[in-house]
């Protein structure tokens, strides 16, 4: 008697610990999975005119290298001109945000006055979908206009990332071409993009993404609502004991 209560002790904490291995990797599968968290303007540093920050990598893309020579290269900017330019990288946006909005509100966060927004430029990339934008104050203009403007975050940022996701060349080509008009020098333009080739993309969308992580957390559910089951009723109906 006191071998099978023996046995019975052995195999039931057996039991416990399968179940809660089975637990343990279901959720480590869930967090892996799990997109990364949205970004709100709310979750942006406060920032002034003059403040010497110059990048803010959240997206963590950037090597130290990289944002050391683009964060010296601004403040050298700021010193011989008094521009000043701002990069940012997010991981995603919050629900019903665009990357237009969130430049916008960010700009309007750290430069609330048209005073202390007239000599700043921002740009801003979301790495979920690699979309960007960016935004200019006034006196900013008369050298980088809305097209130079437009064409840096749409043109000079993206063929990088088109590459494959290469945001340290991204980054770094979009605040030499920003540099060298704000500091009144010809406008380099754009990169020559050979436009014969059909490149593919090689990312996936943001609806991608989240059907991707939905459908393994759903599949990684059913496995645990059919396994526990199982295993507990062979183990009540004696089957460890054989």
């Amino acid at each position: 008697m006191k071998q099978i209560l023996h046995r019975i002790t052995t195999w039931k904490a057996g039991f416990q610990g399968l179940l809660l291995s089975i637990t343990a990797i279901a959720l480590a599968t869930l967090v892996a999975v799990a997109p990364a968290a949205a970004t709100g303007v709310y979750q942006m540093p406060i920032l002034h005119a003059g403040d010497r920050t110059w990048t803010i990598d959240d997206a963590e893309v950037l090597s130290r290298l990289t944002e050391g020579n683009i964060s010296k290269a601004l403040s050298q900017l700021q010193k011989d001109t008094g521009n000043e330019v701002r990069l940012v990288t997010i991981r995603r946006l919050d629900y019903g945000e665009t990357i237009d909005s969130f430049t916008e509100k960010l700009f309007e966060k750290w430069f609330p006055t048209p005073e202390e927004g007239a000599h700043q430029t921002l740009l801003v990339v979301d790495t979920l979908t690699n979309n960007s934008a960016i935004r200019t104050g006034d006196d900013v203009k008369s050298l980088l206009s809305a097209e130079i403007a437009e064409s840096v975050a749409q043109e000079t940022l993206q063929a990088p990332l088109r590459e494959g996701d290469k945001y340290n060349q991204a980054l770094t080509d979009a605040s030499d071409r920003m540099i060298a008009v704000l500091s009144g020098q010809a406008d380099p333009g754009p990169p020559i993009v050979d436009t014969s080739l059909d490149i593919e993309r090689t990312f996936a969308t943001a609806e991608e993404t989240d059907t991707g992580n939905a459908t393994v957390v759903v599949i990684v559910l059913l496995v645990l609502a059919t396994v526990i089951p199982m295993a507990t009723y062979y183990f009540y109906q004696g089957g460890f004991l054989q």
